[in-house]
């Protein structure tokens, strides 16, 4: 069984090298061609200075002097070989590191892509570390052995040409060659055999440790105070120190295989001197031969390493392309249609007998059924409150209206036109999603707002953060709209980044406008303004949007023209807040203790919690212009 799973990985390994010389062969064949011009001028150099010294060094010893032109021409020919190698090694060396980076670049940014086309469902099921393993480190180990792979090639063809120069000069000699390359060539191959389950656990401990160091980072604030930072040290320092055990294996072995790598040439060349001495006192062969020869020894110990190198990384290629592969032929892909949607006015969005369910971390496992047969309608230019417990399916609801992911039953509508069948660009355009949690770039405000976007000048941007109740603390930071807000927006409070990304969803101005609990983390009043000004129908350059919000104030409820109350994925009531108030036990009950706990936060912030500054607690109506 490790026999055949060793040549499974020098199969596989092998494999991947043949597709990087596919999608590089230019390249490739420029490194090759450097790698064989060195290999050929390490032969040459071996003959010139066996001649050198046989026709040269030793006549001159013997006559007591030396001819200058014969030294002068064997000065010329090695200096001639010299700079072919020179030559050689730079376009190897350049070949092989443009060929490496090359595909590392390459690959980064195909697993890059397939991540953003890949759905929300995959991304739930692959821990964020590991994708950054796959983007990274994996990536660069599955295009490891080419820096060496060209060397090696041209050391094959240099092998080749050694063997055939040993024949040519004596049989006994070229016997010796015979029994010191294969010997060399099996002993790497027991190398890669004896590496293989060590890189690849190598590799697989390396995402461990970098999801666990994500996780640790990512969610400081919680190990923070939750007061477990020895608790998660510890955590962090068991699995590196199960890599570092790791690595030290892979080093051990490579410190017992590096010796014999060395020590087999240069015991091939004492094999050649002492057959060599008996075949020159029997006239066989010349000094100048002999020195050739084991002068040609001598040379080939560093460059048949370099196949080693390769068969040394295979293993870890081969791990790190199974999972750059996991991803580049993960299934799950949404496909867009052909349809557009231009309308100038607020959109309309309907969900028909809508069921969705979750897929399951493992695929034998059933998936998990969040909601089932849920059906309303955002009429163009209303707002639709989606009000339920805790995991009723409100999330999942805002993200089926901007396709993050698809239903699994039944329809999602806008404009009356599957958005199954809508492109990326209408789609994008027509509806925004502003999420529970507000993710911010680290760039300038002006950035994050426009994303880029064409046709968003600095007038749109100041336009959105007005409506977003934004404009203020913007023009008060010390550089307006080119000011730096750090890596998450951590120069902003958590109420700015929530406008700030209502604002940059703003910009574009859409037609559906989704809500997901966005702006829970402001002010009341300043949420109701905001949400007011949305549905103010003069607001500057643009006519108006449909709006679905997930809301949990009383205060935000009140502006909807209707209230969708959900419980366990499924539509239990519908009706204005009044209604379902005075009809909907449960209904009552979750916004009686969603008031409640404003007061209760109130108190804890010391900023008394005004009753009659909530229109529906007072009996007054919100007066909005439609």
């Amino acid at each position: 069984m490790a026999s055949g799973t060793n040549r499974d990985v020098l199969g596989r390994g092998l494999a991947v090298l043949g597709r990087a010389i596919r999608e590089q062969p230019r390249i490739f064949a420029v490194a090759v061609a450097g790698s064989v011009l060195f290999g050929l001028m390490v032969i040459a150099s071996a003959y010139v200075v066996g001649t050198v010294v046989g026709d040269v060094v030793v006549p001159a010893i013997a006559r007591g002097s030396v001819a200058a032109g014969t030294l002068a021409l064997a000065a010329a020919a090695l200096f001639g070989i010299s700079v072919l190698r020179v030559v050689g090694i730079f376009g190897r060396r350049l070949g092989a590191g443009y060929m490496q980076y090359r595909l590392q670049a390459a690959y980064r940014r195909r697993v890059t892509r397939r991540y953003l086309e890949l759905p929300l469902s995959w991304h739930h099921r692959n821990a964020t570390g590991t994708l950054l393993s796959n983007a990274n480190s994996d990536v660069e180990a599955a295009w490891y052995p080419i820096a060496p792979l060209p060397f090696a090639v041209g050391t094959l063809v240099m092998l080749v040409g050694a063997v055939v120069s040993l024949f040519a000069t004596d049989w006994a000699l070229a016997l010796v060659g015979l029994a010191v390359f294969p010997a060399l060539f099996a002993l790497n191959v027991v190398y890669s055999r004896r590496m293989a389950p060590r890189q690849a656990r190598a590799q697989r401990l390396r995402a461990e440790v970098s999801g666990i160091a994500h996780e640790s980072f990512d969610g400081a604030l919680v190990v923070k105070t939750m007061g477990r930072e020895a608790q998660e040290a510890a955590r962090f320092a068991g699995r590196a120190g199960e890599l570092r055990d790791a690595l030290i294996s892979v080093g051990r072995l490579r410190g017992v295989f590096d010796p014999m790598l060395e020590t087999l040439p240069s015991l091939g060349t004492l094999a050649v001197l002492v057959v060599g001495t008996f075949r020159l006192r029997q006239g066989a062969i010349s000094v100048a031969e002999l020195v050739s020869v084991a002068f040609l020894f001598t040379v080939l110990a560093f460059p048949v390493r370099a196949i080693g190198w390769v068969l040394a990384e295979l293993p870890r290629s081969v791990a790190g392309w199974d999972r750059v592969r996991r991803v580049l032929d993960a299934t799950g892909d949404m496909p867009y249609g052909d349809r557009q949607l231009d309308a100038p006015t607020p959109a309309t969005l309907a969900f028909t007998d809508v069921g969705f369910a979750y897929e399951p971390a493992e695929a034998h496992l059933p998936g998990t059924e969040v909601l089932g047969e849920v059906t309303f309608t955002v009429p163009a230019g209303k707002t639709v409150a989606l009000v339920g417990p805790t995991g009723a399916g409100k999330s999942t609801i805002a993200s089926l209206a901007v396709r993050l992911v698809d239903p699994r039953s039944g329809a999602v509508t806008l404009d009356g036109v599957d958005v199954r069948q809508l492109t990326a660009e209408s789609l994008a355009r027509t509806a925004a999603l502003v999420a529970q949690v507000p993710f911010v770039f680290d760039d300038t405000v002006r950035a994050n707002i426009t994303l880029d976007r064409p046709g968003i000048g600095d007038e749109d941007v100041w336009a959105a953060l007005r409506l977003a109740e934004a404009d203020g603390f913007v023009a008060a930071l010390p550089e307006g709209l080119d000011t730096m807000v750090g890596e998450r927006g951590t120069s902003l409070s958590g109420g700015q980044r929530q406008r700030l990304t209502l604002a940059r969803a703003l910009a574009g101005r859409p037609r559906l406008l989704v809500l997901d609990d966005a702006t829970s983390a402001v002010d009341p009043r300043v949420e109701a303004a905001i949400l007011a000004g949305l549905r103010a129908a003069d607001r500057p350059g643009a006519p108006g949007a449909s709006i679905l919000v997930v809301a949990y104030r009383r205060a935000t409820i009140a502006l909807a023209d209707e209230v969708i109350y959900l419980e366990q994925g499924r539509v239990v009531a519908r009706g204005t807040h009044s209604e379902l108030l005075a009809t909907v036990p449960g209904y009552a009950d979750l916004v009686t203790a969603y008031e409640q706990a404003e007061v209760e936060r109130s108190a804890e912030e010391q900023q008394p919690y005004d009753p009659d500054a909530d229109p529906l607690h007072s009996g007054l109506e919100i007066e909005v212009d439609r």
